[in-house]
């Protein structure tokens, strides 16, 4: 059989049990698919941070694939058409990928799957327990509580060794060298791409410094590189596998300690994981206005106030250095997430869809299931059982920026700005003397 397996978000060889499935083909072609982000609330493509980190990913995928005599063959364009043309050039017999939640994905890999006249495989995503652990979708709990209590005995499959060998690449093709990589890491958030990377943070951070022991205190932190695990860029691109994060997790607890915090830190995997089934089962609803509970509330659009909130430079200074953090290093706390989302949907009354989709531009962790599922939980018409979380942004900061230092540092103070500029027929507002 000569194959050609689609790397999508399982940018690793370690346990990647689709890739390993077809190690046995007479011939096996290796592609990535490296399309622009189609318009979406007012915004496309990639920040240069999220950018910089998928490069770096897929240098270190060649790389590996590479050492066991295989390429990476990277393509511009629609995956539809870019297989077909290579399924039909090259006489391939079968295409495989793992698959990735998020509806469009989906109907990407259907419409693939449909157009070709070949066998189209797809393997079950980065996830930690398999499709039949989890059972009908249609039966999946929508609130988290309810599905951590079920899935947290289950069993998590052990990772899946790398293969030592792989199938040859087809004869009489060529590998052009990767797009150049013309940004470099935030000192502030100074990791790379790529599984080698992901392993070592993994190690570092659990093992090394044992820093897990006091993640329940730290990972609300606004900053610091061992407040959290930051293992979440390479979970969202499958540098590393939640699976792999999980028994990595099991193993510290029974050679070194067990307590709160590691208990907590394989909660937030439950988390991921809930959000990811989410995303399967809840469609194009995961980005409706109303999200998954159809919840009609008003709301407006004001192209000043989201311009002044994506450049940070809105009367909220620490909203400001959040969001002067995400562009700059392409990463923010999980703490700083709620802040800012808090303050587009309650204070400026905005449809969260575009702050959702501006978080997907720059966050090199974004994940569809966890960033727009976060983002509806916030907005009120998602999983909150609560309808919504609205943080008062100066409590937030007298908590966790007492001394003002991490506002200072990101540049957060700005003149400040009248609250409108224009009035409901959009004449300008003149300043009153």
């Amino acid at each position: 059989m000569r194959d050609i397996y689609w790397f999508q978000n399982d940018l690793r060889l370690q346990d990647n049990p689709g890739l390993l499935a077809h190690a046995d083909s007479s011939a096996l072609l290796c592609v990535y698919c490296l399309s622009e982000t189609p318009p979406w609330c007012q915004l496309s493509g990639m920040g240069v941070q999220r950018r910089r980190f998928l490069l770096e990913s897929l240098q270190a995928l060649r790389a590996d694939l590479r050492e066991l005599g295989q390429d990476l063959l990277l393509v511009h364009g629609d995956p539809v058409n870019t297989l077909r043309e290579l399924a039909a050039a090259f006489n391939i017999d079968r295409i495989a990928t793992t698959l990735t939640p998020g509806y469009y994905e989906g109907l990407r890999f259907e419409t693939v799957a449909r157009r070709l006249t070949i066998e189209v495989i797809g393997y079950p995503g980065n996830s930690l327990f398999t499709p039949s652990q989890i059972g009908p979708l249609q039966q999946l709990s929508k609130q988290y509580t309810p599905f951590r209590q079920r899935v947290e005995t289950l069993a998590i499959a052990a990772p899946v060794t790398a293969p030592d060998r792989l199938p040859p690449k087809p004869k009489s093709i060529s590998y052009p060298p990767l797009p150049a990589i013309d940004a470099r890491p935030h000192p502030s958030f100074a990791f790379r791409g790529g599984a080698s990377e992901g392993e070592r943070r993994l190690q570092q951070w659990l093992f090394q410094r044992q820093a897990v022991l006091g993640y329940k205190d730290s990972r609300n932190q606004l900053s610091g590189l061992d407040s959290s695990s930051a293992l979440s860029p390479w979970l969202a691109n499958g540098g590393l596998s939640a699976r792999q994060v999980a028994h990595s997790l099991h193993r510290f607890e029974s050679e070194f300690e067990a307590n709160e915090s590691t208990v907590w830190l394989m909660r937030e995997l439950l988390w991921r994981e809930f959000f990811h089934w989410r995303a399967y089962a809840d469609g194009c609803h995961l980005f409706r206005a109303g999200g998954i509970r159809g919840m009609k509330k008003l709301r407006t659009f004001s192209a000043r106030d989201f311009a002044r909130w994506c450049q940070g430079d809105t009367n909220y200074p620490l909203v400001n250095a959040l969001m002067h953090q995400l562009v700059e290093s392409g990463w923010m706390s999980n703490r700083g997430r709620q802040i800012v989302a808090s303050c587009l949907v309650n204070e400026f009354n905005h449809d969260w869809r575009y702050g959702a989709a501006f978080f997907e531009k720059h966050l090199i962790d974004f994940d569809v299931g966890s960033n727009y599922g976060n983002w509806q939980y916030i907005a009120g018409v998602g999983t909150d059982p609560r309808g919504g979380r609205h943080f008062n942004v100066q409590k937030q900061a007298d908590k966790f920026d007492p001394d003002g230092s991490f506002t200072a540092t990101w540049r957060g103070h700005r003149p400040a700005q009248p609250e409108h500029v224009i009035d409901a027929a959009d004449w300008p507002i003149t300043p009153q003397p």
